[in-house]
């Protein structure tokens, strides 16, 4: 299965990525099929070839959450963002109790 990713280049601290397609199961720096653009979080700029990543997005390739909404920023996907943000260790572990403690 394919999927549309984030590749991370650039240096320590200034860190941009390039948005790739590749098989869901390979490495981020392994072959890619094909390159859609970039993504600079520090300005907050992307550039993505938008009727290539249309291309993929019809042919079923799965964009990640992130590559989703950079995806829905820059006009390829017309729908509402995606919430990207991790619970902690602690949030789980608060969530997981309370069940425990249920079914004993």
């Amino acid at each position: 299965m394919l999927a549309i990713k984030l590749k991370r280049i650039g240096k320590k601290g200034q860190a941009s990525y390039r948005l790739i397609v590749s098989e869901k199961r390979s490495k981020v720096f392994g072959r890619c099929v094909e390159d859609l653009g970039w993504h600079n979080p520090h300005t907050n700029k992307s550039k993505v070839d938008r009727e290539r990543a249309g291309y993929w997005l019809k042919v079923g390739a799965q964009p990640t959450d992130s590559v989703y909404n950079i995806l829905v920023k820059t006009g390829v996907v017309k729908a509402e963002k995606k919430a990207v943000h991790k619970k902690s260790k602690k949030q789980e572990k608060e969530v997981t109790a309370p069940e425990a403690q249920a079914t004993a």
